[in-house]
This record gives C-alpha cells, structure tokens and sequence, in this order.
C-alpha cells in the first residue's frame, strides 16, 4: 500500500506507518473488548430482573457461566492488545535505535546544543507512552459515545446525565491541555539545563578540586536546580488541581447517577437492576475520558518527545547506505572556502583558496587564533558551518560515505579524546583489530616499546577517556590510531604540543615514512621545529592564507619580510634558520599577527 502523505513528511511518521498493521490488530482488539464492557450491565439487569423475579438457580448458573465466558474473551483481548503493542513498542525501538543513534552523534557534532542523550530518551518516552495505559485511554474513548446511547436506550434522563458529565470532563481535558503544556515543557527544559550543567562540570572534577571552584560552581547550579524546581512545582501543582478535580466530577457524577437512577425507581420507570446496571455503565463510559484528564501530562510529554525526535530525524536523515567510492588518494582542493561559528560576527576562515596534490606533505603556520584547528576540522568535514567547496579527489566531503571513506583518512585533534577499553582497541579504532597493523601504527608513533612494558601489552585498559595515561602518552596514542592502516590523507593538528624530544622524533619518523608512502599529511604546528619534513608551507592570518607555496619559497620569503619589518630580528652570526627566525618573530609583526 502506498504510504499516504502525511506519513511521508518525516522519517519518524513513515516507520509508525510501517506500523498500521499492528495498530489495526489493537484497535479490532479494543472493540471486542470495549464491547464486552457491556457484560456487567447486562449481568445485572438478568439477575436483579430475572433470575431474582424467577427464582431460578438454573438461570443463574447459565447466566453466570455465559458471563464468565465473555469476561475470558475480554480479558485475552485486553492481554492481546497490550502484548501486540508491547511487541510493537520493541520493533520500533530496534527500527529507529541506529537513525535516532546517528542523528543524534551528526547533531552532536553541528555543534547543534542538543543533549546527546536526550533524543534516546525522547525515543523511549514516546515508545512508553504508545505501550502504555495512555494509549489505551485514547483507544477506549471512541467507545463512550455507544455507552452513552445504551445509558439512553435505559431511560433518555440517563443518557442526558452521562452526556452532561461527559462534557464536563472533556471540557476539563481541554482545560489541561491548554494550561499545563507550557509549563510542562518549560519545568522539562529547566530540569535539562540543570542536569546538563552539572554533567558538564563533573568531568572536570580535578580541576575544580585543585583550585577551589566547587563552592562558586554550586552556586551556579542551584540557581538553575532552584529554577527548575520551581517550573516543576508550578507544572505540578496546575496538573493535581486538574486531576483533583476530575476525581470531584467522578465521584459526583457516581453519587448522582445512582441517586437520579433511585428517582426513576420510584416513580417505576426503570426496574432496580436496571438503576445499579446504569451506574455501572455510566462510570465505565466516563472512565476513558477520566484517563485521558490523568495521564495528560503523559501525553503531552510524549507529544513533546515525538515532535522532537521528528525535527532531529528530518535535520539530520539517514545517511545513503548504496553510496560507494574507489579510495581517495589524499588530493585536496579548497575553494572559496568560508567557516563560521554561532555568535561571531566575522567568519574563522575567510576566503580560503586551497591545492594540495596527493603525497605532500603541507605544514600550517600561524599565531593562536588564527584559525589552524578550524581548518583541519573543514578538511576533516567536520566543522558545521561552511561554504563554499571543500573536495576530496574531486568530490565534496558531504559526499563521501563516512564510514567507507573513515579507514582511508586519520585525524589527531589538538585535544585528544581516547575512549574506554585497551591500547589495542583505541589504536584499531574500535574496530576489528589488526595485530600486524596496530603494532606498525604504534612503532610509527614511537609507542611499540613503552606499550610492551605495560602490564598487559596492548591489552591494557586505559581507563575512561584514557585518563590512567600522561599527556605525552594520549597524544602518541592519538597518532597512531590517525596512521593506524596507512590512510591516504592524514590530518594532525598541534601532534607535538605534548611531546618531548624522544616524541618530536618519533613524529617526525612518522611524517617521513607516510611521506615515502606517497600519503598526504596536513600538519598544523606553532613549533617549526618539523618543517623540515615539509613539501609546502601555509602561514594564516586572521583566517586567510597569508602565504602558500613550497617550503624553502615561503620560509625564504618570510624571512626577507622579517628582515624587513624589524632589523633587530635579523638572524645572528650563530646562523639562524629562516624557521627559527620566524619562530623568533615577535606578535606585533604582520607575519604573527
């Protein structure tokens, strides 16, 4: 069957129409077993009417029995619903568990602000909800209208009074609706800013410790833990007194249902049977309605869970799985290329025109802040906001399958994340681990002999976020795995900020070995100590390129222009290198500014 419109508009909507099928077992499900609702009230009609008038035990029993049957059909009806909604609930979650998992990482890494965990737990309260009592209260409702015209088929007074008690409560379910829904959702963001607030400053707990930020960032968190208490008090307080008095309308309408059927008994309208089945059939038929009014934060939450979910799903959709390449040979071309971040007026990057053949080896200079680690995450394909074309062997980065193109390239960010688990593992990238492969990585990064002296070799568990290991340990750690299977193209931003000489050796070992491999490698540095490696030499300033072009050319040129700018910081008679002197030149000067 074609899916019909609507149920395409997003990926969420069209996995519930996969669904319809279900929801139309569990709906058939519901009548038969709101149908059988009506076995009570029949019930008592035949004994107060008949069996008590005849006296007859047999009638009784047939009556009893007959019951009894219905009340098993009703409940397997109910116990089915429940159960196929319970294994539609699982379905759903194993069908959308990997996109809402992936959408949320891409949200993660637009640098979007939404919780990573938060579209799990919006997947989870809209699956609690559809396998719920909620659901079930939406379900029945339909049902009350028929109550309602058996209540009449009674005695019309009767209809009329379960009518005028039903919209009431709808009246009130619409009243809840109106006014709990912002404060729910407001009492919800509250709460997520505060949890969100103490998470992020609990993983930098040592240095809060160490110089004393505890009691200030305390403060800082209970003036939002305070704020979300009171949303939630707020919210809270609105929903009991809507509940509260959904319970006063309930107990009214039993009392005067079963005093207005009394009325009629008297006046010998109705038989007596017929007064206690009428107040039986009056609850039932405002129960689901009742329900609703109760679980309508529920509802609203759920609803809340659903619409976001559906915007991060049609944010960020799944990815082309078909999409398949040759592997790159490293060639970079960068075109008008302009990076920007949430709150700065002027771009990171501006302009930046890039050529970078397959098997060079490019080194990026510049001050701090002048865009070399934004630069590394464009060519990485990583950084949210960017135009113009950033190509890899021709085709844009968008356009690459990521977890095809991922064993072809390597990346060391400047701040090194490792993950929980041994050596081995973070080195393979947590995937299947290459013996052979991980131990040239780690020789590459000069790492094969101090892993050796470990405890447990490459086994060993480095703890969470590698935190059992120095600095210097995580960074060469990080550039093996970003050499780990030879990549082509190979991206290290700042590799020896932690390093001491032994390390700054190794890495130079590195860069020459990918450089004999016909690699390409992008190392962004403020230490020139590793141009010497370097095919070609990019200077930024103020997220342009100030210079480009091959090593002796660029550093011969920034030295004449050193030279020029300030007679002081000509090279000495010790002899100093064209690197060294821009090493030396001081931040007042155009080349370091």
């Amino acid at each position: 069957m074609k899916t019909p419109a609507f149920f395409r508009r997003s990926e969420l909507t069209a996995t519930l129409w996969t669904f319809r099928h279900e929801f139309f077992m569990v709906v058939v499900f519901s009548m038969v077993a709101n149908v059988l609702m009506l076995t009570p009230t029949l019930y008592m009609l035949q004994v107060y009417d008949r069996v008590m008038a005849s006296q007859s035990e047999l009638t009784l029993v047939a009556v009893s029995l007959l019951t009894l049957a219905l009340f098993g059909v009703m409940a397997f009806a109910e116990w089915m619903r429940s159960r196929v909604l319970v294994h539609a609930g699982v379905r759903l979650d194993e069908r959308l568990g990997t996109q809402v998992f992936n959408a949320s990482f891409e949200a993660q890494l637009s640098q979007s602000g939404t919780s990573p965990a938060r579209p799990f737990g919006d997947l989870l309260q809209v699956r609690q909800f559809l396998t719920g009592q909620g659901i079930f209260a939406f379900l029945d409702a339909p049902w009350s209208p028929i109550y309602m015209v058996v209540l009449y088929l009674m005695h019309p007074w009767l209809g009329f009074l379960g009518l005028v008690f039903a919209v009431i409560q709808a009246s009130l379910a619409w009243f809840g609706h109106r006014h709990t829904l912002a404060p729910s959702e407001a009492a919800i963001a509250a709460n997520a800013e505060a949890s969100n607030f103490l998470q992020s400053k609990l993983r930098n707990a040592e240095v809060i410790e160490s110089m004393g930020m505890l009691d200030s960032l305390r403060r800082r968190w209970a003036q939002r833990h305070t704020a979300s208490l009171d949303q939630g008090s707020k919210a809270h307080a609105l929903t009991h007194r809507v509940v509260a008095w959904s319970k006063f309308i309930r107990y009214t309408q039993s009392s005067l249902a079963l005093g207005a059927g009394a009325l009629l008994v008297i006046d010998g309208q109705i038989s007596p049977g017929a007064m206690i089945a009428s107040n039986v059939l009056m609850t039932r038929a405002l129960a689901p309605i009742d329900q609703i009014v109760s679980g309508w934060q529920g509802f609203t939450a759920a609803r809340a869970a659903f619409g976001r979910l559906e915007k991060l799903l049609m944010g960020f959709p799944a990815r082309d799985a078909t999409l398949s390449r040759v592997p790159p040979t490293g060639q970079i071309i960068l075109r008008d290329v302009a990076a920007t971040a949430p709150g700065r007026a002027n771009p990171i990057l501006k302009n930046i025109d890039l050529s970078v053949p397959a098997g060079t080896v490019l080194v990026v200079l510049g001050a701090s802040g002048s865009g070399k680690s934004t630069l590394a995450r464009v060519l990485m394909g990583v950084w949210p906001d960017v135009s113009g074309q950033v190509l890899l062997d021709g085709v844009p980065m968008n356009g690459w399958d990521r977890v095809e193109l991922g064993p072809h390239v390597g990346y060391l960010p400047q701040d090194i994340e490792l993950f929980e688990g041994s050596l081995a593992e973070n080195i393979a990238r947590f995937g299947k681990i290459d013996s052979e492969q991980v131990i040239e990585a780690a020789r590459c990064a000069g790492l094969h002999d101090m892993i050796l002296r470990f405890p447990k070799g490459y086994d060993t568990p480095i703890g969470e976020a590698g935190g059992l290991l120095s600095g210097g340990q995580r960074q060469r750690i990080g550039l093996a795995r970003a050499v780990y299977g030879s990549p082509s193209l190979i991206v290290l931003d700042e590799p020896n900020a932690n390093l001491d000489e032994v390390g700054e050796a190794a890495l130079v070992k590195t860069v020459q070995s990918m450089k004999s491999q016909g690699k390409t490698v992008i190392l962004i540095t403020h230490r020139p100590g590793i141009l010497a490696v370097a095919d070609r030499v990019l200077l930024l300033t103020d997220g342009r390129i100030h210079i480009e072009g091959p090593r002796d050319a660029v550093l011969a040129a920034l030295q004449a222009a050193v030279q020029r700018s300030s007679p002081a910081a000509r090279p000495s008679a010790g002899g100093a290198t064209p690197a060294t002197t821009f090493a030396a030149s001081s931040p007042a000067t155009p080349l370091a500014a």
